[in-house]
C-alpha cells in the first residue's frame, strides 16, 4: 500500500484562467491539486477530462442539482463506454422534480443508482486505470460566470471515506428504502 499522506502527495495550486486540461494537467498516482477558476469550466468538463484519461471508470456523481440537460451528457458517457457504473447522489425532493432523468438513470444503470439524501455536497469520484480520484469544490454541472473553488486528489483516506459514506446510503427503490451493498 502506497503512503498518501499529505506530506507526501505532490501538491500544485493554480489560478485558471484556463480550460479544465490545462488546470489540471497530466494525472499521476497520488496527486492533489487545488484550483481555483472563474467559472470556465464545470464539474462535469472535469470528470470528463479524467475519464478521457484513465478511460473506462466507475464513477459516483453529488450534483447540488440535477438538471435534465446535464443527465444528457452523463447519459452519453455511458453509451460510450467511459462509465461502466454510476450511482448518482442527488438531493432529497430532486427525485420528483427530476423523475424522468432518474427513471432514465435506474433503466441505465440498475434500480439501485440514485440515491435520494439530503446533501449540498459536489462531489464526484473515478475509479478506473488502476488510479481513484476524488473530485470536489463549489463547481456545478454546468458553468457558471463567478469564482469556483475545485480539489481533486487521487487515492487516499478522502476517497475511501467517500466511498464508505455512499456504501451506507439509503436507497429509494419501489418506495421503499434499502441499504446499497458494494459496487
Amino acid at each position: 500500500m502506497r503512503n498518501t499522506s499529505v506530506s507526501v502527495r505532490r501538491t500544485r495550486v493554480v489560478e485558471s484562467f484556463k480550460n479544465v486540461a490545462e488546470t489540471i494537467g497530466p494525472l499521476e498516482p497520488g496527486m492533489a491539486l487545488f484550483a481555483v477558476s472563474r467559472g470556465q469550466w464545470s464539474m462535469v468538463d472535469a470528470l470528463c477530462y479524467v475519464l478521457d484519461q484513465v478511460g473506462p471508470s466507475v464513477v459516483s456523481l453529488w450534483p447540488r442539482t440535477v438538471a435534465i440537460g446535464k443527465g444528457d451528457i452523463l447519459t452519453r458517457l455511458r453509451l460510450d463506454k467511459r462509465v461502466t457504473f454510476c450511482r448518482l447522489i442527488i438531493n432529497s425532493g430532486d427525485e420528483k422534480a427530476n423523475h424522468v432523468l432518474v427513471a432514465e438513470w435506474q433503466a441505465l444503470y440498475g434500480a439501485a443508482s440514485v440515491v435520494h439524501c439530503r446533501t449540498h455536497a459536489k462531489i464526484a469520484t473515478i475509479e478506473g486505470g488502476g488510479l481513484r480520484f476524488l473530485l470536489r469544490g463549489s463547481l456545478n454541472l454546468g458553468v457558471g460566470s463567478r469564482f469556483e473553488q475545485f480539489d481533486l486528489t487521487e487515492g487516499g483516506a478522502d476517497f475511501a471515506l467517500i466511498r464508505e459514506i455512499e456504501e451506507g446510503l439509503p436507497v429509494v427503490q419501489g418506495g421503499s428504502q434499502a441499504r446499497m451493498g458494494r459496487w
